[in-house]
């Protein structure tokens, strides 16, 4: 047998359990007992009984379990990792100054990127995330080490090289516009031929740091290289009033990257948190399909406000969750679910009752297939998805009368119990 062969094998089989998956962004399809079937790492669909055809691949018997799919993190800044739970009295761009770029330029040793990234990415492999929009720092060493060690642990992701060359430290910036194009350009190039699950993304880390010419010549290199892009975008007043001073030419804060073909449009993009996003910006990440990453707890830690996330949803532009450590605390995505929720409970009470709040079945959406969605068909276990999926135990928790296997998600969200994770696979292979 070939070794594509024996590869194809290890991703088809049957797994039994629980089984709960979005039908849309409003409704849950769940079947208790039942089989979901995956044919070399995608889903050939969810059935009540095994049919015929398929009675002869391994068997996954979780019975008893929760088996949903794999969490998806639309943005998370690995080398914050280890500084998680602290500065959360600041505001953003004082966060920056006195937590956030000291700790990124220790990204410079490699000894120590290796020992913090490898702390990250083993804990990301041990919880419910099984994708994520990854910024590294503007180190290419440092970030290409990460992306070795994302592929090493199974999990997919997109990492950025972050690029900055105003408004930060000596210690973190880059020599030049035309410097900082070099080495990007060759870091793009090394990413080239090099990863099966780790792609690449252009990553200005956002306005206020990186200057027009800098921005044009990302704007260049995305096409050239036909990479998708992430940034920051309207999270904190401060930084809109920022961006409005340096960017005196631009309509509003998503202009100044659309004038550098940095919006989306002809590539996927993703802008994280968008709380103070106005009529135009929202009319032009529609246009553009921009994906906005709704980061709440970040967005309650750094006291930035609450995203209308039901307007977005009911406008329909593209969405899913970010954990944004560490202006998050936690990694796991059901966090953000949870959190997303009870803010959105907030602004609806306290701000804007023309917004209703979020529901568990909306936010588990956002945190499976509306985030998936930045990658392709996943997020789901309807046929020809991906199929990525965490199985849960959570008898732990379970109370003495029997709950339905949507109340059990419920409580799964709430609950944000990563030790609750007792198998996990991507693109159809256990990861452990």
């Amino acid at each position: 047998m070939c070794r594509q062969e024996v590869m194809m094998k290890q991703r088809s089989f049957a797994l039994k359990g629980d089984l709960c998956w979005s039908r849309d962004a409003r409704h849950l399809n769940t079947i208790k007992d039942g089989w979901l079937v995956c044919l070399d790492g995608r889903s050939a669909g969810v059935f009540e009984t095994l049919p015929e055809e398929y009675a002869n691949l391994p068997v996954e018997d979780w019975s008893g379990h929760l088996v949903i799919p794999g969490l998806v993190d639309l943005h998370v800044h690995a080398p914050q990792y280890t500084f998680r739970g602290l500065g959360m009295d600041l505001e953003l761009l004082d966060w920056l100054d006195r937590h956030a770029f000291p700790e990124e330029s220790r990204y410079a040793d490699l000894d120590y990127a290796r020992k913090a990234y490898s702390r990250f990415v083993e804990d990301m492999k041990r919880g419910p995330n099984t994708r994520s929009c990854v910024f590294a720092t503007l180190h290419a060493p440092a970030t290409l080490l990460l992306m070795d060690l994302l592929e090493e642990s199974g999990l997919v992701a997109m990492v950025g090289k972050v690029n900055m060359d105003r408004n930060s430290p000596d210690t973190l910036r880059e020599e030049s516009p035309e410097a900082a194009e070099e080495v990007t350009r060759r870091w793009l190039e090394a990413c080239t031929g090099r990863y099966e699950r780790v792609t690449p993304i252009i990553t200005p880390r956002f306005t206020p740091s990186c200057t027009d010419d800098l921005m044009d010549r990302l704007g260049k290199l995305r096409k050239e290289f036909d990479v998708p892009v992430q940034s920051h975008l309207s999270e904190n007043r401060g930084e809109v009033a920022l961006v409005q001073e340096l960017c005196p030419w631009s309509r509003f804060y998503g202009d100044a990257y659309d004038h550098f073909g940095l919006f989306g449009g002809d590539h996927n993009c993703i802008m994280a948190h968008c709380v103070l996003s106005g009529d135009e910006e929202i009319a032009l990440m529609k246009e553009r399909g921009v994906y906005v990453a709704h980061c709440p707890q970040s967005n309650t830690n750094l006291a930035s406000g609450i995203a209308p996330v039901r307007r977005y949803l009911d406008e329909g532009l593209n969405m899913g969750l970010g954990s944004d450590v560490a202006g998050g605390s936690t990694l796991s995505i059901f966090r953000a679910m949870a959190d997303a929720i009870q803010v959105s409970k907030l602004r609806w009470r306290l701000q804007d009752q023309s917004l209703a709040p979020l529901t568990a079945p909306e936010a588990f959406w956002l945190g499976t297939a509306g985030g998936g969605a930045f990658f392709g068909k996943v997020g789901s276990f309807d046929p020809g998805y991906e199929l990525d999926a965490v199985v849960l135990d959570d008898s732990r928790t379970a109370p003495v009368l029997p709950l339905s296997v949507e109340d059990r998600l419920e409580r799964a969200i709430y609950l944000s119990e990563d030790r609750d994770v007792v198998k996990k696979f991507v693109r159809g292979t256990a990861l452990w």
